[in-house]
């Protein structure tokens, strides 16, 4: 365990009071707990951590000692297991919020989807949305208890406040869920009439959403704490907001690189030329060589999209496409005509791909036949 300041680890003044010990202790638990981050040693350190600097801070014994002497000062066994000590400090604090005393059963409230919809331009450059999300949060009335304010929730008498009875089935005792509380513990003689004793209401809650550059179809983003409120009190669950980027008029994107068609005719095919394309960051020239054949690609270095998860930008792919002219004028019609013929009368071979398919179709024929 890494021997910070206690004081530092639970962020208060030296002089802070036993509410303000308890308090940053509640946030930290919250913030920490293996619960809301499973699979996370780092989560687990500072929990411990915490729970450590609270276990010694909380005792005015173990403070005065901690105060004069540092950690030489006290036990240095003090709450760095998980023995009966920590336990009970984390009851202590929480109570019921995680099973805690008394026996009751709570439950960590359900996470939440969210679909958010962006453009093209929204994903690849980051923004901030307002999102309207429904949900079940806390009753304000009876804080959750279900019950009505002035009044608790009592012990539940068929179960002894255990949440599960045993049943006899021939040589057997099964132990079951307690039919009375449905497990909790708890019975309630009174029920609150806001939320009728469920300890939750059912609302809407606007919640601004900060969406990172670079994110792409499919991305989560995770909002600690912002899925529904816990039973009894328990902790809330999280709202994963799921990225849907939206089909763009003019590129596709496929990961860190975007694609793009580019028409152009067939003059500035066979003699070059220069040509402004779009791209996400404003306007550039693509030059076009001489003998340009359709669907050549074009690659603009660092023009695609920086991925969310790191690394350099993509690029931007141009494909062009030869375009054949439409509602030609009878001038331009005979000006084409005199231009193919004037192709044909060469000796010059003026369309290699025509030639190399008529030789194969050619061969094919003669294979055919022999």
């Amino acid at each position: 365990m890494s021997k910070r300041d206690y004081y530092e680890v639970l962020g208060v003044s030296r002089n802070a009071s036993d509410a303000e010990l308890k308090g940053s202790y509640r946030r930290l638990a919250m913030k920490y707990h293996p619960d809301r981050n499973p699979d996370s040693e780092e989560a687990e350190t500072h929990f411990k951590e915490a729970k450590e600097a609270y276990e010694v801070l909380s005792d005015p014994r173990k403070r005065a000692a901690f105060d004069q002497f540092g950690h030489a000062g006290v036990d240095p066994s003090a709450g760095a297991g998980a023995g009966a000590g920590f336990r009970d400090i984390f009851d202590e604090v929480f109570g019921d919020i995680f099973g805690g005393r008394g026996g009751e059963r709570v439950y960590r409230g359900a996470d939440l989807k969210y679909d958010l919809t962006l453009d093209l331009e929204e994903a690849v450059f980051g923004t901030t949305s307002k999102i309207r999300v429904p949900s079940r949060t806390e009753c304000e009335d009876c804080s959750g208890s279900g019950a009505t304010p002035g009044t608790s929730p009592e012990s539940c008498a068929t179960c002894n406040g255990q949440g599960q009875v045993r049943v006899q089935q021939g040589f057997f005792s099964i132990q079951q869920t307690c039919p009375r509380c449905r497990g909790t513990g708890k019975v309630i003689s009174d029920p609150c009439k806001t939320c009728r004793g469920e300890g939750r209401v059912h609302e809407y809650k606007t919640l601004s959403v900060k969406v990172p550059p670079g994110v792409d179809n499919g991305d989560r983003i995770r909002l600690t704490g912002e899925g529904e409120s816990g039973e009894r009190g328990g902790p809330p669950g999280d709202l994963y907001v799921e990225v849907n980027v939206c089909e763009h008029p003019i590129f596709i994107r496929d990961g860190a690189n975007l694609f793009c068609e580019v028409p152009i005719s067939f003059v500035t095919a066979s003699l070059g030329g220069e040509l402004e394309v779009p791209t996400l960051n404003g306007r550039v020239n693509l030059k076009i060589p001489t003998e340009t054949q359709t669907e050549k690609l074009f690659r603009l270095r660092g023009k695609g999209v920086k991925p969310v998860r790191g690394g350099g930008p993509g690029d931007l792919i141009c494909k062009v496409v030869v375009e054949t002219p439409v509602n030609l004028t009878a001038k331009q019609k005979d000006m084409l005509r005199g231009f193919d013929s004037s192709i044909r009368e060469s000796k010059r071979t003026h369309d290699p791909r025509a030639s190399t398919w008529l030789d194969s179709v050619k061969t094919f024929f003669e294979n055919l036949t022999s």
